[in-house]
């Protein structure tokens, strides 16, 4: 492999380095140079979009902290008639919509867009079309969201949207319609994120760069990124069936025809108690990387905080029913949520004791980013101890929907996410601006900050526990409140006042901090090998043997400067980056990426046609922007020139490494089984709610479901099967070199399932009644339809390989368009499997 360690070349060989190594630099620059002016909206590379996110998820941060400060402001003194009930809220619904979906979860993925790539040793993340498509549909849908403010038809809700005061019958507007789509709508982003950064941490990693030396904000990114595909679907799914229940009258939550309102809790938080970990764990990353730089210490325990990070992931998916104590759920129920929310404790313990650690043995410079870090273990420490407490089922019965909670999932937040985060604004803030922040203005920053967070919420606690309820616009006089909302009122101002100054420090930093230099922190990670970051990240892919390379390789920054790493050259002006293996980060292959496009804009803007098209019902336009959607994913979908650039690349002397264009095992084929893992995910949410409406209500309301008629879904099915072993056998045969099997099986395939289609919508009487007369009737037609959905997208999806396999572009190697077309095929007839035994045996059974 490549030696770090050798010596330039003297002489006049000397002088010729140096003019190849500028040329080169030149090269690179060039190829991933950005456009600028209003082209500037077609960029791709993680440095723009990660600002983009961050700055976007600041924005709303900021609009989410003043409506908090009209909240705090209406009940500073009782009786106040600031604010109507009606426009408390709406404010109150926006405050928390904003902070939890538009806030907490994008900014820190923001955060992984933007650092990931360097702090891996590699140019950019792997899909970096999908990540620009992502930023834009969370601009797109926080903006429908927010267009709802200033037309009077804010979601008035709460920001959980509880049925049946969502239903039609007591929220007739638009205002629930505006949060359900809009929140859909930016979950797209989220998923996509969660996709290209699994891939990207588990397949770019620089050489040598093994699993058990990933930094540890790699690790948490891994896990948080894991816990979104599985987390968000069934929130994605509950906002679906909400919106049809709205729109169309599919009675899913209305109890007076088989639904059951609790169906959206169980929903709702097996999304919400997960996303709470899902803000924490990417902050806890933060601080893993702060504090070791601080404390001038490795970290301690890397293994034990990777395993509790994991710990943490998957005990999180047991505790949604930790916030349904006193809606009469089992008792047996009740007791095992109450343990798995006390066992959780463990895994969060072991990461603030490392980090503590980690302090007591190193030397500590007490800069701005470690105030904030302690900031963030006292804080959180303490919404632990309060989390303990709700977790004590006869305890949260009496706090339960008081400012006792309130405060403790304040103190949870933003001491786990709001403090570490500006943590990392300071310690990253030389690396984005190349100038160092004002350490005078970053102090009175936190203090005011710490202060101003601590008068604000530790008063709740105590108003909570005299009997102050959630949710209230006002209060009497004489209750004994007044004292405790004024102070929290002062606190909040204060609190203001912090994020201003860092606000300051931000702006004075670009115009006049001194520059910074490199890595002037002294961190041991690599995205501190170039300050500032150029527009290649790293001017040779470097070989990796530590876990902290910039404490343990000092000779590494001067050889990756120099080219000694791996594809020092652009190539011809390609974007050029390597893929690695999963494990012990073998080079594997080289990737080229896509240069600047609009079609991530392009697309972005045709799911916004549908979605709006929704809200406004129009239904039409819906239907249009639907099909726009699907054109502007297949043509994303086709290679942009499916026949060239193949072959291989000397990525290193002596190493030459094939390109991943078109070839089987490139990174898209994990990246789709990571998208058909959140699609089961979300397919496993509607499964559930067919459960849970058969086991609360199980004779039904209304009229009871006839029979399920067998035959015609078994035909149907059996056809999507045979398509499935066509695929597999055409597939294998490629494998073996030939490309005919593939020519004649992909629209052999299309035509069965064509015919599946076409059947089981002739024949969907066998469902049962109208979807709209009863609960069980609407879960089994959307089964179907999800289903449906899926067999079309399968055709279209052949249909693209039937296209490449004709044109001669398959190879034995480079056939990736056909096993994506196979494994989806296989996943939808899985699909169909579960299905015609939800529908078809378990009924009958039953």
């Amino acid at each position: 492999m490549t030696d770090f360690a050798s010596n330039p070349a003297t002489g006049s060989g000397a002088a010729i380095a140096r003019d190849n190594q500028a040329r080169e630099r030149d090269d690179l620059d060039a190829a991933w140079r950005s456009p600028t002016g209003w082209r500037a909206i077609s960029v791709v590379n993680q440095t723009n979009v990660g600002r983009r996110f961050v700055i976007t998820g600041f924005v709303y941060f900021l609009i989410a902290g003043i409506l908090g400060l009209v909240m705090r402001v209406q009940l500073a003194v009782p009786e106040n008639d600031l604010l109507t009930p009606e426009a408390y809220n709406q404010i109150f619904t926006m405050h928390g919509t904003l902070m939890m979906f538009l806030f907490a979860v994008p900014i820190l993925e923001g955060v992984a867009v933007y650092l990931l790539p360097p702090m891996l040793g590699t140019r950019d993340l792997p899909f970096p079309r999908l990540s620009a498509f992502g930023y834009w549909c969370y601009l797109l849908g926080g903006l429908l969201l927010l267009t709802s403010l200033p037309l009077g038809l804010a979601p008035d809700g709460g920001w959980f949207i509880y049925p049946p005061l969502s239903s039609t019958l007591f929220s007739p507007g638009m205002n629930i319609d505006f949060w359900l789509l809009g929140i859909t709508f930016m979950e797209i982003s989220a998923i996509t994120a969660s996709i290209e950064l699994i891939v990207a941490i588990l397949k770019t990693r620089a050489p040598g760069m093994s699993i058990d030396r990933m930094p540890l904000f790699a690790w948490y990114i891994l896990i948080t990124a894991f816990m979104i595909v599985f987390g968000f679907p069934p929130l994605i799914m509950g906002s679906i069936l909400l919106e049809l229940e709205r729109a169309f009258g599919l009675p899913f939550f209305d109890a007076a025809k088989g639904g059951h309102p609790l169906l959206w809790q169980h929903l709702f938080w097996l999304f919400g108690h997960p996303e709470v970990y899902i803000i924490f764990l990417p902050a806890a990353g933060i601080m893993s990387m702060v504090v070791p730089t601080f404390a001038r210490h490795p970290i301690v325990g890397y293994r034990w905080l990777v395993l509790a990070a994991i710990g943490m992931g998957f005990l999180s998916f047991g505790l949604w029913a930790h916030h349904m104590f006193a809606t009469g759920i089992p008792q047996m129920s009740v007791a095992f949520f109450s343990a798995a929310s006390t066992l959780v404790a463990i895994p969060s313990g072991i990461q603030v004791f490392a980090w503590i650690a980690t302090l007591w043995h190193g030397r500590p410079r007490f800069d701005t980013p470690l105030l904030f870090a302690i900031g963030t273990i006292v804080t959180f420490v303490m919404g632990g101890f309060t989390g303990v407490m709700v977790a004590i089922v006869p305890f949260d019965l009496q706090v339960h929907d008081t400012y006792f909670v309130v405060a403790h999932f304040h103190y949870v937040l933003i001491g786990g996410a709001v403090f570490p985060l500006f943590a990392g604004i300071h310690y990253w803030m030389p690396l984005a601006l190349g100038r160092m922040p004002s350490e005078r203005l970053g102090r009175w920053s936190f203090w005011t900050m710490f202060a101003g967070f601590h008068l604000t919420f530790f008063p709740q606690h105590w108003l909570g526990l005299i009997g102050m309820s959630r949710r209230v616009y006002t209060y009497l006089p004489g209750l004994n409140l007044e004292w405790g909302n004024l102070i929290a009122t002062g606190g909040a101002f204060l609190f203001a006042l912090g994020v201003l100054l860092t606000m300051v420090n931000v702006l004075w930093t670009a115009r006049r901090g001194a520059p910074s230099g490199d890595n002037p922190w002294n961190a041991g990670t690599l995205e501190w090998l170039n300050v500032p970051t150029p527009s290649y990240n790293v001017r040779s892919i470097p070989l990796i043997s530590s876990r902290d390379p910039l404490w343990d390789q000092p000779d590494l920054p001067k050889a990756v400067e120099r080219g000694a790493g791996f594809l020092p050259d652009s190539f011809g002006g390609r974007r050029l980056m390597l893929g690695t293996s999963a494990a012990d980060a073998r080079p594997e292959q080289v990737l080229e990426l896509p240069g600047p496009t609009y079609l991530p804009l392009v697309t972005a803007l045709c799911v916004g046609v549908f979605f709006v098209s929704v809200l406004v019902k129009v239904y039409a336009m819906a239907a249009l922007g639907a099909v726009l959607s699907v054109a502007a994913f297949l043509y994303w979908m086709w290679p942009a020139n499916p026949g060239g650039r193949r072959g291989s690349i000397v990525a290193s002397p002596g190493i030459e490494l094939p390109t991943a264009h078109g070839h089987h095992a490139a990174p898209g084929a994990a990246a789709l089984n990571v998208t058909l893992a959140a699609d089961a995910a979300l397919y496993a949410s509607l499964a559930f709610s067919l459960f849970f409406l058969w086991s609360y209500t199980p004779d039904g309301a209304g009229a009871p479901l006839p029979p399920p008629s067998v035959w015609p879904a078994a035909l149907d099915l059996g056809l999507l099967l045979a398509g499935s072993v066509l695929l597999a056998w055409a597939e294998r045969r490629m494998r073996a070199g030939s490309v005919l099997p593939a020519m004649l099986a992909l629209p052999l395939a299309m035509g069965m399932a064509a015919a599946a289609l076409g059947h089981g919508l002739l024949s969907s009487a066998h469902l049962g009644f109208p979807a709209q007369e009863h609960a069980l009737a609407a879960v089994l037609w959307t089964l179907y339809g999800y289903q449906a959905m899926h067999a079309a997208a399968a055709i279209l999806i052949a249909g693209l390989a039937a296209a490449a396999a004709w044109m001669g572009h398959l190879t034995r190697d480079r056939h990736l368009m056909l096993r994506v077309a196979a494994r989806f095929w296989h996943y939808t007839a899985a699909l169909w499997v579960a299905g015609f035994v939800l529908v078809h045996i378990l009924p009958v059974m039953g």
